[in-house]
């Protein structure tokens, strides 16, 4: 960790040399024990710094080990449900999820910046006719955070792998923004496992509008270093922007929710696993321009906010819709009124709403060929 092992070579050769020296100049026996005692005194001290850094790094990471094993099978309360934490080895990462309810099973895929607990407001309803799945995607919550490894194709198997160790063999899927991002590729990859997607506010990326010019971040974001270096300290400060300027309703993204997000993101590698999402986008584009060779067969709902400010205010359809109808046969759209981005929060009743009928083969959505 900093200290090589030519350093404690060069104090033995000192040391031997000491005692040349003293042979030759017939030093006393007590000058002798003097520099014996200096030198291996001396070799101690280093010893000791060499464990005490590698005690420290092996301590730090026994501790984001220890937290997330102390989450797994933790229960909870949200409102009169339950459920548990759960973490499980997947595609050579540990994956966080929380889990609860009874019946068939729907993930929900989180977006950016945010993690499970943006389902929060839903779960609690789904739950009551569905087992409800809402991981951490891989570098984010109390997900491992590897370096490297967030393009979709990757991702949806961090999914697909809970999936199948949950001993589910075909799953409902709705994710939004990033979640949105990796629900294709999973769908795509496993289009017999999915029986139906529900998507929202998110442009596909390799499957968007000629015309369409990316929002700003997507260009930061994907900037090698510098995005990290210019919001460290001030996580709060920054992810709050995205809470507050893509919702129609900012107070719907409450102080605590927002408290929660940013401990998370502020964490250790938390903000670089958010931004490599971003960097992964031309390894996606390639992904999803081959995927869509194949077209879904499988029924699509494709969601977004009415109003957004970010994007200039009033939207007639959803972003998302392009890609959906390039990518899949069967696509269904609306358009949320008094939502933002945040729809799963800033509307959680017509989002239940909207996915149990979906779901349930109920919908009263506008069916887009």
């Amino acid at each position: 960790m900093g200290i090589k092992t030519g350093i404690i070579d060069h104090i033995f050769i000192d040391a031997r040399e000491s005692y040349l020296v003293m042979d030759c100049k017939d030093r006393s026996s007590s000058q002798v024990l003097y520099h014996s005692i200096a030198t291996f005194l001396l070799i101690g001290i280093i010893t000791t710094g060499i464990l005490f850094v590698f005690t420290l790094v092996l301590n730090q990471n026994h501790a984001v080990m220890a937290q997330q094993q102390g989450l797994n099978g933790t229960s909870f309360q949200i409102g009169n449900m339950t459920f548990s934490h759960g973490l499980v080895p997947v595609n050579g990462i540990q994956l966080h999820y929380v889990i609860g309810g009874h019946g068939p099973p729907i993930v929900l895929l989180h977006g950016y910046p945010e993690t499970w607990y943006e389902f929060r407001l839903i779960m609690p309803a789904l739950a009551k006719n569905y087992t409800v799945i809402a991981p951490d995607l891989r570098g984010l919550g109390d997900s491992s955070k590897p370096a490297t490894d967030y393009d979709g194709k990757t991702v949806a198997e961090d999914i697909h792998q809970l999936v199948t160790k949950l001993g589910f063999k075909t799953i409902f899927l709705a994710g939004g923004d990033v979640g949105a991002l990796m629900a294709y590729p999973y769908a795509a990859a496993h289009p017999t496992e999915v029986e139906k997607l529900a998507v929202w506010e998110a442009p596909i990326v390799g499957l968007t509008p000629p015309n369409r010019t990316p929002v700003w971040w997507f260009f930061f974001h994907q900037v090698a270093d510098l995005p990290e270096a210019l919001v460290e300290g001030k996580e709060t400060m920054y992810l709050s922007w995205f809470y507050k300027n893509l919702a129609y309703n900012p107070a719907a993204i409450t102080q605590d929710a927002i408290n929660e997000y940013v401990s998370h993101y502020s964490a250790p590698g938390g903000m670089r696993a958010g931004f490599e999402y971003y960097r992964a986008f031309p390894q996606d584009a390639i992904q999803n321009m081959n995927y869509s060779k194949t077209k879904l067969t499988m029924p699509v709902l494709a969601l977004g906010g009415a109003y957004n400010p970010a994007l200039g205010g009033n939207l007639t359809m959803p972003i998302i819709a392009y890609s959906m109808k390039l990518a899949a046969e069967n696509v269904q759209t609306v358009v949320v009124p008094n939502s933002g981005h945040w729809i799963q929060e800033e509307q959680p009743v017509r989002l239940v709403k909207l996915l149990s009928n979906f779901f349930s083969g109920n919908s009263n959505a506008t069916t887009s060929k």
